[in-house]
């Protein structure tokens, strides 16, 4: 009966006329069909609150189509975070506002190639570079997304690549002063790391404003910063993709790539630690332990078993990076660590704008259900946030600094949507997951049960989770059930193409596709392929568990 009551509630927020989707859903989000609904707990309030105040942080800027902002008291778009990873996700809402916002940059380029860091009604600012997340990957996984070239977006992917061709090009001929291959940090702004220990001591921005220029009177600038490598490196590899897909070789990117990731490693990886350093003028390491480790991962630096002694020693170490509420800016055991989230700080609280990049360090090496682990606290957190601020205590899970913040607004949307919601991927999967917000806090539940919309080229799904089982449907028919604790992977036309295990516990049981009955048993993280009326076993990589010490 609650999974009838949650249905019926979440097909009432698709009604033509008014109702609740009128009050609750944003008339330009409607297209993608998104809807939540919740049996109890906050949750679904927060949701569709984010909902209407992520429309509040897209603008015309400078009189051109409207694009999203960074929200709060950040009044414009930077490329570290609204151009880059918000625009990623928001893609899966709003692919047009995505688009604008990627193309804004490429518009508002320097003839010499330079990005402008930040775009706002008064215009670019050339100031400092603030690189994080690769530009060249969110362009990339926005154009598979929506069908490529058969979505008509060559277009758009020639414009962007020939900006990021040439942005490519000034960071060569000017963040490499010393001629290691690695790109260098001129201050604090150039990552973005406001406050942050690894920067003290040195400006905040660039001498003289200018991105091209570090201080001379600096004792220990500039810096090899691996962060700002592995964004060149990853961005060379993704430059790659787009040159094949635009009919070019993609041969001269890899190879730019592979010497991008040498010299991070020959510079900025101490073997001792087994952590990513930046390099001072002197050559010492700035042994500064930060979510700079997240950052180089999230770029696809390391295979798998490289990626798991990151998780066993720092991002899953709880004397490390993983907090009650998750992922610290600064290692905790460091004398340095500020847990106070008040403010603007990289110096120790979690924050979102680093939280919306953890997904795709974990998933890229298939550490789907080490993610849930970070989500579900989160969730929680949001669950009893008053706004959507930038920071969040890592030992409460309280909202700090500011309001309005669209990373965090998204990063609420996109942890609905990859723990119990429909997904759909780059590759071209959309994901069914059957799991629950959890009753973390003080065994307060979040949502309870579950029920989640998304409209796919035209098909409605609909996902229904309970403590037990996950029903979908297809325009509103009965289509498919499992138990929960997995995610169902089918093809963009509804083709069921496998299984994830999500838990860590085996799951096993029956999942009911178009009538027919499909035995299984699936471990955490275990990947299972559908054919020929049954699964087999694709991929078994176990679980990394936390750490302590």
């Amino acid at each position: 009966m609650q999974a009838e009551r949650l249905l019926d509630k979440l097909r009432g927020l698709r009604q033509v006329d008014g109702g609740e989707r009128e009050r609750l859903i944003p008339e330009a989000l409607r297209r993608s069909g998104v809807r939540f609904a919740a049996s109890e707990g906050r949750l679904e309030g927060v949701y569709y609150e984010a909902m209407r105040q992520l429309m509040e942080c897209i603008k015309p800027t400078g009189g051109g189509d409207p694009i999203l902002q960074e929200g709060g008291i950040y009044y414009g778009c930077w490329l570290e975070s609204t151009g880059t990873i918000n625009a990623e996700l928001l893609s899966r809402f709003l692919p047009e506002v995505s688009e604008a916002t990627y193309r804004s940059f490429a518009r508002h380029q320097r003839a010499d190639g330079l990005f402008p860091y930040k775009l706002t009604e008064n215009g670019p600012s050339f100031r400092q570079i603030q690189l994080v997340t690769p530009l060249a990957r969110s362009v990339w996984n926005h154009y598979a997304l929506h069908g490529g070239s058969r979505g008509g977006g060559k277009a758009f992917l020639r414009e962007m690549y020939d900006a990021m061709a040439r942005y490519d090009g000034w960071l060569a001929a000017n963040r490499d002063t010393r001629g290691t291959g690695c790109v260098e940090a001129f201050s604090a702004f150039d990552t973005g790391h406001d406050l942050s220990p690894r920067f003290w001591h040195a400006p905040d921005v660039p001498y003289l404003g200018d991105a091209s220029r570090c201080d001379p009177d600096s004792p220990v600038l500039p810096f090899l910063a691996p962060d700002l490598t592995a964004n060149v490196y990853c961005q060379r590899l993704y430059l790659a993709r787009i040159a094949e897909a635009l009919g070019e070789s993609g041969d001269p990117w890899r190879a730019k790539a592979e010497a991008s990731l040498q010299s991070l490693f020959r510079e900025c990886f101490d073997e001792a630690d087994h952590f990513f350093y930046d390099r001072d003028r002197h050559g010492r390491f700035v042994r500064v332990q930060s979510d700079v480790l997240l950052r180089v991962l999230a770029c696809e630096v390391g295979d798998r078993a490289f990626f798991d002694r990151m998780l066993e020693r720092y991002l899953l170490n709880t004397r490390k990076f993983f907090a009650k509420y998750p992922f610290t800016s600064i290692a905790m055991d460091d004398p340095r660590f500020d847990p106070f989230s008040s403010y603007n700080s990289w110096a120790g609280p979690s924050n979102y704008l680093s939280l919306i990049r953890v997904p795709h360090a974990f998933e890229h090496h298939g550490r789907h259900v080490e993610l849930t682990w970070a989500m579900q606290p989160i969730l929680a957190s949001f669950a009893r946030a008053p706004r959507f601020g930038q920071t969040v205590s890592p030992w409460t899970g309280e909202v700090g600094f500011t309001e309005a913040y669209s990373p965090s607004i998204l990063c609420l949307l996109d942890y609905v949507e990859r723990l119990c919601g429909i997904l759909p991927t780059p590759e071209g999967e959309l994901w069914f997951t059957g799991l629950l917000p959890d009753a973390r806090d003080h065994g307060e539940a979040p949502a309870g049960e579950t029920a989640y919309g998304r409209t796919v080229d035209g098909t409605v799904y609909e996902l229904v989770n309970t403590r037990e089982t996950s029903h979908v449907f297809r325009d509103e028919r009965p289509w498919m059930v499992f138990p929960s604790g997995v995610r169902a992977i089918t093809d963009r036309s509804g083709r069921l193409t496998g299984l994830l295990g999500m838990s860590a516990r085996a799951v096993e049981g029956e999942l009911m596709w178009e009538g027919r009955a499909v035995p299984f048993r699936v471990k955490g993280n275990e990947r299972l392929v559908y054919a020929d009326g049954r699964f087999a076993r694709a991929l078994d990589i176990g679980l990394v568990n936390p750490t302590y010490e």
